[in-house]
C-alpha cells in the first residue's frame, strides 16, 4: 500500500523537523557534556547542570510544550521582541517544532557525549599539556575524535527521539497539516477520523521501521569510529 500524499508529507516533515532538531542541539549539547566534565566546574555548578539537563526527561512532554508557549508565544514579551524586532517566529510553525523537538531529545545527546569524554584517559590529556598542547588543542586534536562515537551516539538517538515526539510538538506548535503534523501526529489525527484505522498502523508501522533502523545504524557507525580512531590522536612534539 502506498503512503498518501498527506502522508509523504507527514514523513518528510517529521525527518526534516528531526534533523533541524539535531543541528541546532547538538552543539549546545556537546558544550554542556564539556561543562559537565570539567574538572574546574564548581560544584554548584555541576549540581545545578545534573538538575537541569535531564529534566525534560522528567518533565512531562506537555509541560514542555506549555513551558515553550508561555515563554515564546505571540503574547510572551520574548517571543514577541523576536517576531517584531527579528522577524523569528517559533509558535505554530515547523521551527517551533524543531526548537521542541531539540529540548526534549537534548539529554541524551549530553548523556552519550558525556560518557564518552569521561571514558578519555585523563593521562592522555596530562602529556599533551606537558608537551605544550593549549587548550583549544587538546579539544580539537585529543577531547573532540575521542568523542565522536557518543557524538554520533546521541545524535542518531536524539534522531529518533525527536521523530517521534507528540507531547511537546502538538502542545506548542498545534497539529497544523504540511507545516507542524509530524508522524506521530498523523497517526493522531487518522485514529480520529472515521475509518482512518488502516492508515494509523501503516504510519506506526514505518515509525517503529525508521527508529529501529536510526538507532541499529547509531550503533553500527558508533563502533566503527570507536575502532577507526581509538589509535589516531596525534600529541605536539610526539611522533
Amino acid at each position: 500500500m502506498m503512503l498518501d500524499a498527506a502522508a509523504g508529507e507527514a514523513l518528510w516533515l517529521s525527518f526534516r523537523i528531526a534533523g533541524v532538531a539535531v543541528v541546532w542541539s547538538l552543539p549546545l549539547a556537546f558544550m554542556l557534556a564539556l561543562a559537565l566534565t570539567h574538572p574546574r566546574l564548581p560544584l554548584t555548578g555541576r549540581a545545578l547542570l545534573d538538575i537541569l539537563v535531564p529534566l525534560p526527561l522528567i518533565l512531562p512532554p506537555v509541560v514542555i510544550g506549555y513551558l515553550l508557549l508561555v515563554t515564546l508565544g505571540h503574547q510572551a514579551p520574548l517571543g514577541h521582541w523576536l517576531e517584531a524586532g527579528f522577524g523569528i517566529r517559533f509558535v505554530f510553525s515547523w521551527t517551533g517544532a524543531a526548537l521542541a523537538a531539540g529540548v526534549v531529545s537534548l539529554p541524551f545527546q549530553v548523556r552519550a557525549i558525556r560518557l564518552s569524554i569521561e571514558a578519555i584517559d585523563p593521562r592522555l590529556l596530562a602529556a599533551a599539556a606537558s608537551l605544550g598542547a593549549g587548550s583549544w588543542h587538546r579539544l580539537l586534536r585529543i577531547i573532540l575524535p575521542l568523542s565522536l562515537p557518543g557524538i554520533v551516539a546521541g545524535a542518531m538517538t536524539a534522531f529518533a527521539a525527536a521523530l517521534g515526539e507528540f507531547g511537546a510538538i502538538i502542545t506548542f506548535v498545534s497539529n497544523i497539516p504540511g507545516e507542524t503534523r509530524t508522524l506521530p501526529l498523523a497517526i493522531f489525527t487518522a485514529l480520529q477520523s472515521p475509518g482512518g484505522e488502516a492508515l494509523a498502523a501503516q504510519l506506526a508501522g514505518l515509525s517503529v521501521a525508521l527508529a529501529l533502523v536510526v538507532l541499529l545504524g547509531a550503533d553500527m557507525l558508533g563502533r566503527w569510529l570507536a575502532r577507526r580512531i581509538g589509535h589516531r590522536v596525534t600529541v605536539p612534539g610526539k611522533r
